[in-house]
């Protein structure tokens, strides 16, 4: 009953050149499947269809487009077992994980459709009897979505809800490493009878169908989840066509605790299961744990004894806790970076390495380091997997100092039972989102970006939905 291809204007679409990317599954690295892979003509079909779709697409009510967004949230409920199952073969995320993704998916649509019904624009007094101003919010046109790996379904519905609920059409690219995610939810908003070329999605070349999504007039804004660099590429390429960007960058999120927190063992339990969530993988996860000496020992005892009961295995095996990095690249980078480090003199003090008892997938053992220098790669770089490096400090000026010396303000976190300084560490972190006594920046009704290198723009939220209109200021004189 799903569909594995590309779906441009509501059809099943082979490759434009004919060819197929082998599929692998990070667990085991086998095989899952073919699919489509083309290039920057798919790319001009999706937009050539999103771009004929969107003027009676923008015309309708946003009443009438929230009826289409329901029966799409309909869908994926009655199949988000299925769809669960998937997503962990080409992720290779926990099951637990992929259903979490799936089951939260239909948040971010419902939230959107009903918001878009608020978009309501304003009436400005003028200085002129005879005159008056209106500004209105009206769609940009056709979006363009370039998505990651490690979220395939929250990564592309964050965006595609929020584009299309107020009259805008989309073409998504996403991760040739998990593209059947992306195809899935576009399968569902053509089971909802979307009209053809509202949502479509394309595989393959990311640099020729990017190209493409920058030449293309008609594609009035393109949104990136990615890294930095690539981000800085996109933003070089923008320029020349002045396409409007949404920049979701990398993240190196500090975990600050003071010793004044009411429970050790439960918050170290917590951070935990949030640092090694999709195996690191995870733009917001926590990654330099600063934790205040008076209790930093404590800490380290208690991450260590978690850290070693985590098990890691395929993501469709119940006990499985972890799984694997998504491919053998990313493992190789996350091994080296923890090499860097010892080298300049961290102590790796639970894991460390490739387990032997798995000698196939991506697997790397869930790692806490410390002793870390300040210069040390795991501290400056964003690490994109289970490692948990341990800094010890004493003064909340100090650790506001590390904590902001770094490129990436995408998110922050800080564990205190003191008001004062709760309200002074979210005010002077230099980030775009900060979770005081709280785990998980992510929710439709807010919204979601970063500052500094960590990127540009809001997802979510009253400020995400708005960001995918134009104002448009409209002026009537001679009004007797």
């Amino acid at each position: 009953m799903f569909q594995f291809q590309q779906i441009i204007n509501n059809q099943p679409t082979p490759a434009s050149n004919g060819n197929v990317w082998d599929l692998i599954n990070p667990a085991d690295e086998s095989v899952i499947q073919s699919v489509p892979f083309g290039n920057g003509d798919d790319a001009r079909m999706a937009i050539d269809a999103a771009a004929a779709a969107f003027p009676a697409w923008a015309r309708l009510t946003p009443y009438e487009r929230s009826a289409y967004l329901m029966k799409a949230v309909s869908w994926i409920q009655a199949n988000d077992t299925e769809l669960a199952k998937i997503t962990t073969e080409e992720s290779g995320k926990p099951y637990s994980e992929s259903l979490a993704e799936w089951r939260s998916a239909p948040n971010y649509i419902i939230w959107a459709a009903e918001e878009a019904k608020r978009v309501y624009g304003r009436t400005i007094p003028t200085r002129i009897a005879t005159r008056r101003i209106m500004v209105t919010h009206q769609p940009l046109g056709v979006v363009a979505s370039i998505t990651a790996w490690n979220f395939p379904v929250y990564n592309v519905v964050r965006t595609l809800s929020s584009a299309i609920a107020v009259g805008n059409t989309i073409v998504i690219r996403p991760s040739e490493f998990t593209p059947r995610s992306a195809m899935l939810l576009a399968q569902a908003f053509v089971e909802a009878g979307t009209p053809a070329g509202v949502v479509n999605v394309i595989n393959g070349e990311p640099d020729a169908m990017g190209q493409v999504f920058l030449a293309d007039p008609r594609v009035r804004k393109l949104a990136f989840t990615g890294s930095t660099r690539v981000g800085k590429l996109l933003m070089d390429g923008a320029s020349k066509s002045v396409t409007r960007l949404a920049l979701e960058l990398g993240g190196n999120a500090p975990f600050i605790v003071f010793p004044d927190v009411p429970n050790l063992e439960a918050l170290v339990k917590q951070a935990i299961a949030t640092k090694y969530r999709n195996c690191g993988q995870v733009c917001v996860s926590p990654q330099r744990f600063y934790v205040h000496h008076k209790i930093a020992e404590e800490f380290l005892d208690y991450a260590v004894q978690f850290t070693n009961q985590q098990v890691l295995g395929n993501g469709l095996n119940a006990q499985t806790t972890i799984g694997p990095l998504i491919n053998q690249k990313q493992r190789q980078r996350v091994a080296d970076l923890v090499g860097a480090s010892v080298a300049q003199g961290a102590q790796v003090v639970a894991g460390g390495s490739i387990p032997e008892h798995l000698p196939k997938g991506y697997f790397y053992q869930p790692t806490v380091v410390t002793h870390l220098a300040d210069s040390s790669p795991l501290l400056n770089e964003e690490i994109f997997g289970p490692i948990l490096p341990i800094v010890a400090f004493s003064e909340p000026e100090e650790v506001l100092a590390k904590a902001n010396a770094t490129e990436y303000g995408l998110a922050a976190f800080v564990h205190t039972s003191h008001l004062n300084t709760a309200l002074l560490m979210s005010e002077r972190l230099e980030y775009g989102m900060v979770c005081v006594n709280d785990w998980l920046p992510a929710t439709p009704e807010s919204p979601f970006g970063g500052v500094k290198a960590s990127g540009m723009g809001r997802e979510s939220g009253m400020e995400g939905v708005l960001e995918y209109t134009e104002a448009k200021a409209v002026f009537f004189g001679a009004v007797a």
